[in-house]
């Protein structure tokens, strides 16, 4: 190794235990155990530049193991990406640039938000999935304009991970073998040695995943790791996964290759043993020596000539390929084409009651010729979420030009995975299970929100109206769940119509995701309904009198009884406007006038009429209002008998109608 080298991870090291240090909180043993791999794959392969970084084509790097972000952030400091040596010193303040995970948004360079472990690397498949797809769409001969790599650095933790397990296998399967991850195997975790817990044959089990397997002896043997990496980059069938054997906390005497290291400040007087382990010279914090500024200097401007290379090949793409260029372009856009907003086609449904889970199935496939880069799929539930793009073909290995992908029975992944391709760029990506098995995928649905990427989950099977299936797959406390996530919109449409104004707003809406909650049983195509829907809650059928004497509101399922028990209560002489309520959130984005004219004060006899929990409905019914839910679990029997055990009958809303 050149001794530039070596000073250069040093300083790499150095720079994230003061930033540690001067925190008091954080995480010294990975980067300083990780700093020659990331060194190494940084200065001799990533492809990016600083002067650009949203550079279409750059090489994805992900830090999966998220806790060791000063890893990342010292990257982005040397490599000139606008981290300054300030920005280091206020690692996990208020308001800085440096949090204790990275964040994607918040801090430039960094691909996608990690701490949660597993969730990078299988962002990282999404991502190598997304380059795959567009590779196939838009490369010709002499303009591979989509050709890049996605690295990942992961620990010991995300191999523990069920999320990892599922997004290998699938990657494995796929072929993806412009995924790289290096796998800081350094046998540490916060409990102690992974003996406790860990002793499987890690790369054994990647074999059998599919993917190819290098070893890497000495972590900090940079030739060996560079030779890895050249071994990762020449295989053209697999994955690879290089296990880079390091040490936690490398350079530290007395704490080295211990738990001790994992999340703890070293101390001052640890610290400067180690800088006399690692025979630097200087005692000044956060010191970057001026012959490694220089050095990472020169890499950065080789960083930056590669992306004007990639920039003047584009040009002469561009007037090769006009119409390729200009599809490149509208796929990149996240706006969407007036042809889609003008086809009226997209409202039009027969008569006949239907599931909204099949109304959403044909106005997917209506969308699709609007949107030619509209990709995803189902947990092995295509038949059940109707999400197949007909005519748009599969995904598979060597089959790379294909809208439809097959998770298999992978929720969990599945998330992770579209939020990798969503943050890639360049798709509009969706996702399909059971509603129930949202609980499997919370945590990648709460990833979606924090990094505000318009992931579409379309979820079937939205209540007990699911029937003989029973407890397990009835969903009860999901909608409020779900509702309870910051930055989430969750529409829960009444038939056709309204599911084209759901599909519209989940597609128009850029700043986070969508759930889409779809029911099994058929229902209603409703007289009233319509794009009013988009405005979170409407009158979808109005009473006689211009003030009613209650209101009757419900969202999905629940709106064609409604309206059934508002002709019944109209018998009685009572009339109430009915109300459907797609979505809480967008209903409480709209003006205050909008609100009051929905859902006017004076009216104070309310009843709120859903399959699910009734918590979260009094702040639209009231004090004195009646909220008809379900606050335990379902049962296994047919649908109808159910809605009416649950009490989701005209008799009993009327019941309770009259006791108000």
């Amino acid at each position: 190794m050149k001794q530039i080298e070596q000073k250069a991870i040093n300083t790499i090291r150095l720079l994230a235990v003061d930033g540690v240090e001067k925190a008091n909180s954080g995480h010294p043993g990975l980067p300083m155990g990780a700093a020659p791999m990331a060194y190494t794959l940084w200065s001799q392969f990533l492809n990016h530049s600083p002067n650009d970084p949203q550079w279409t084509n750059r090489d994805r790097f992900v830090l999966s193991a998220g806790h060791g972000s000063m890893l990342i952030y010292s990257l982005l400091h040397l490599f000139n990406y606008g981290l300054t040596i300030e920005d280091l010193q206020n690692f996990r303040q208020w308001g800085s640039k440096t949090p204790g995970h990275p964040e994607f948004g918040h801090t430039v360079g960094i691909e996608t938000t990690t701490g949660p472990l597993g969730q990078g690397l299988t962002n990282a498949v999404g991502m190598a999935m997304a380059e795959r797809r567009l590779a196939a769409e838009f490369n010709r001969d002499q303009y591979d304009v989509v050709d890049h790599y996605t690295y990942v650095i992961a620990g010991d933790g995300d191999m523990m991970e069920g999320i990892t397990s599922e997004a290998a296998s699938l990657a494995g399967h796929l072929g993806l073998h412009k995924l790289i991850c290096l796998y800081d195997d350094n046998n540490i975790s916060i409990d102690g040695n992974t003996s406790l817990t860990f002793t499987e044959d890690v790369a054994k089990r990647y074999e059998a995943y599919g993917w190819q397997v290098v070893i890497v002896k000495d972590g900090n043997d940079v030739a060996e790791i560079t030779k890895a990496i050249k071994a990762a980059k020449e295989n053209k069938e697999q994955p690879t996964l290089i296990k880079v054997k390091t040490t936690i906390g490398f350079g530290s005497p007395n704490k080295q290759g211990t738990a001790g290291v994992h999340g703890a400040p070293l101390g001052k007087d640890e610290i400067q043993l180690t800088r006399k382990t690692l025979e630097w010279a200087h005692d000044e914090d956060f010191f970057v020596p001026e012959d490694v500024k220089g050095h990472f200097d020169g890499l950065v401007k080789d960083s930056n000539e590669k992306a004007k290379v990639w920039e003047e090949m584009f040009k002469g793409y561009s007037e090769a390929h006009p119409e390729l260029a200009k599809a490149w372009k509208q796929w990149h856009s996240r706006e969407l084409p007036q042809e889609l907003l003008k086809d009226a086609s997209l409202w039009e449904f027969s008569e006949k009651p239907m599931a909204t889970r099949s109304t959403s199935g044909e106005v997917m496939n209506r969308l699709k010729k609007h949107l030619p880069n509209l990709m995803g799929g189902s947990a092995d539930l295509n038949p059940s979420t109707k999400t197949y793009l007909k005519e748009m073909g599969d995904f598979q290995k060597g089959e790379w030009k294909g809208n439809n992908i097959y998770f298999g029975v992978r929720e969990h992944a599945m998330a992770g995975i579209t939020n990798g391709m969503a943050l890639h760029g360049g798709l509009r990506v969706f996702c399909s299970t059971f509603f129930v098995f949202s609980d499997y995928m919370k945590p990648a649905i709460r990833l979606s929100a924090l990094m505000k990427q318009p992931v579409v989950y379309v979820f079937t099977h939205d209540s007990i109206g699911v029937g003989e299936d029973g407890p397990t797959h009835q969903p009860i406390e999901h909608l409020l769940m779900l509702r309870s996530i910051p930055n989430v919109q969750v529409l829960r449409p009444a038939d056709g119509k309204e599911t084209t104004a759901a599909w519209i707003q989940a597609l128009k809406h850029q700043e986070g995701p969508t759930v889409l909650v779809l029911s099994r049983q058929n229902l209603a195509q409703l007289e009233g309904s319509g794009q009013d829907a988009a405005k979170g809650a409407y009158v979808v059928s109005k009473g006689k009198k211009e003030t009613p004497d209650m209101i009757l509101m419900a969202s999905g399922s629940e709106v064609p009884l409604a309206i059934e028990a508002q002709k019944a209560l109209q018998d009685k002489g009572i009339e109430a406007n009915v109300v459907s309520m797609m979505s809480w959130e967008l209903f409480k984005n709209q003006s205050k006038e909008y609100q009051e004219e929905i859902l006017p004060k004076q009216v104070t006899k309310r009843i709120s009429i859903e399959t699910g929990v009734t918590l979260g409905w009094s702040q639209f019914i009231g004090d004195a209002g009646i909220a008809i839910g379900i606050d335990d679990f379902g049962a296994s029997a047919p649908g109808e008998v159910l809605m009416d055990k649950y009490g989701f009958t005209v008799e009993n809303i009327v019941e309770k109608a009259m006791t108000l």
